[in-house]
């Protein structure tokens, strides 16, 4: 499906919105779920990810396929390694098939664990079979996508001896990481983080547990953006947000006070404010410990003429798509000036953006929803619409009904 976006000019936008629980969260919970079934969840995500991980989990067949959903072919790696007696062959999307995973399956092979690689090696698709890890102490290195440390982390209480990480080297995306050993203090489990090591205690069983998943971060920055390039008195109410929360993408609320957008909690809720006119200065950040909204912000600052310097982006790379790539290519169609590198994004400023682009998304979601308000400054068509389902399913619904209209083409 191909949709044509074209928004009336000078629109004030007043609205609310309630957001899917995080994908980070739910995942997580789903794995302890299964280690711990007396764990209650709420407010799942309904996100692609999260069905297909729920598929996987309760799937009785030998094959489980995660199409494109990179954060369960991670955790239930991990998983299926530890469930004796049984066999699972993890497959997914040709583009999942082309994302490493070497580092993830070594560290569960030190660990003791039983999996080979049915095509390439280093890649999926994998066939597991589940044992028993009598091992206790394993490396990794830190700098590597925090999923396959998380995936380390979310099987370590599970363990007989528990689990003692030693993260080598630099240690990137560690919100991530305390994300994941937060869910495991609220079911009780103990664990330490200390310079590059951490350690896991053992635990059987949990006392019954309820936990209610946080909406997700990484879904507001549609509606930061969307604030940002609208005129000064939008605004747009989101729930269930925490002030304190375990996601890293909430620097979002710090990040668009650059662009004019306030961000005020309520108990449940938050609401975004247009307030003041854009800083046109140079946006420098490092968003190593944020890197979803990356595309977000590169394009808010393309709409507004804002220059940018993105660092910290070199898991972009293994993304959906190559993310530094993709959006070098569809900014340059819109009149952009942009170089990337393995690891950065640099911006100029423009004042000009070209009408009726074909925005290709490359089958990945965040493409397809980070250039939708651009629509607000020119008609776009956003290509392969459907993608965003992977994360956020109602997404289209939500923005029509903030009133961004849209045109079917195909």
């Amino acid at each position: 499906m191909d949709l044509l976006l074209k928004i009336p000019k000078n629109q004030l936008f007043k609205n609310s919105i309630v957001v899917s629980g995080s994908k980070s969260e739910s995942n997580r919970l789903l794995i302890l779920q299964q280690l711990y079934p007396q764990l209650v969840i709420e407010n799942l995500s309904n996100s692609d990810d999260s069905v297909h991980m729920q598929h996987a989990l309760k799937g009785e067949g030998e094959v489980a396929d995660i199409g494109h959903a990179g954060t369960a072919m991670r955790f239930l790696t991990a998983f299926f390694a530890t469930q004796e007696g049984k066999t699972k062959v993890l497959q997914g999307s040709e583009r999942m098939h082309n994302r490493p995973i070497k580092i993830l399956v070594d560290a569960l092979r030190d660990l003791g664990a039983e999996i080979s690689y049915i095509e390439k090696e280093g890649y999926p698709p994998l066939k597991i079979t589940g044992k028993k890890l009598e091992k206790s102490t394993v490396a990794i290195q830190g700098n590597v996508s925090s999923q396959y440390i998380s995936a380390l982390l979310l099987i370590a209480s599970s363990l007989p001896n528990g689990l003692e990480i030693e993260l080598l080297g630099e240690i990137t995306s560690i919100p991530y990481i305390k994300m994941t050993l937060s869910l495991l203090s609220q079911l009780g489990i103990e664990s330490t983080f200390e310079g590059n090591l951490i350690k896991v205690n053992p635990l059987a069983n949990i006392e019954g547990k309820k936990v209610v998943v946080e909406a997700d971060w990484s879904s507001a920055s549609y509606f930061y953006s969307l604030v940002a390039l609208s005129e000064i008195g939008t605004e747009i109410e989101l729930s269930s947000y925490k002030k304190e929360s375990l996601q890293g993408d909430s620097c979002l609320a710090e990040i668009y006070k650059h662009f004019g957008v306030t961000t005020t909690f309520e108990e449940y809720t938050i609401l975004l404010k247009k307030e003041k006119e854009t800083s046109t200065s140079l946006l420098k950040l490092d968003l190593v410990k944020a890197p979803d909204i990356a595309q977000t912000i590169a394009v808010t600052c393309f709409a507004l003429g804002v220059p940018c310097k993105l660092e910290g982006l070199h898991t972009l790379k293994i993304k959906e798509t190559d993310r530094l790539e993709a959006l070098r290519e569809e900014i340059t169609k819109l009149g952009g000036n942009i170089t990337v590198t393995n690891e950065e994004l640099n911006l100029e400023s423009s004042s000009e953006i070209n009408e009726n682009i074909a925005i290709e998304t490359y089958n990945d979601h965040r493409m397809a929803m980070a250039f939708t308000p651009l629509a607000l400054k020119v008609p776009i068509q956003i290509n392969d619409a459907k993608v965003v389902t992977k994360s956020y399913r109602n997404f289209w619904a939500d923005f029509e009904n903030v009133g961004i209209p849209q045109e079917v083409l195909k």
